[in-house]
């Protein structure tokens, strides 16, 4: 029963660092956001390749794909201004 509780909490402490993971993007309320599909398109033509496109929990347009140069990206954008909050790129 120890072993069971002890596997409980781990996978409870593993599932918590995945939520504090994502940065807080914005507190501005959904209507002063950039539309889903225009912040796609400016991407798009910044050269970006969008493979996921995905509204966060903490209020953040965030995208898997690759940059102009190829390089496989995930990026947390302010959905207000189109600015980058947070960037991983696996070069």
């Amino acid at each position: 029963m120890k072993v069971r509780h002890a596997l409980i909490a781990a996978a409870a402490l593993a599932f918590a660092g995945v939520a504090v993971a994502a940065p807080q993007c914005t507190d501005a309320p959904e209507s002063e956001w950039m539309g889903e599909d225009a912040m796609q398109q400016q991407l798009k033509d910044q050269g970006y390749q969008i493979d996921r496109f995905v509204v966060t929990d903490t209020n953040c347009y965030e995208i898997y794909g690759e940059d102009k140069d190829g390089v496989k990206v995930e990026i947390y954008f302010n959905p207000v201004n189109g600015e980058v909050v947070e960037e991983h790129r696996n070069d």
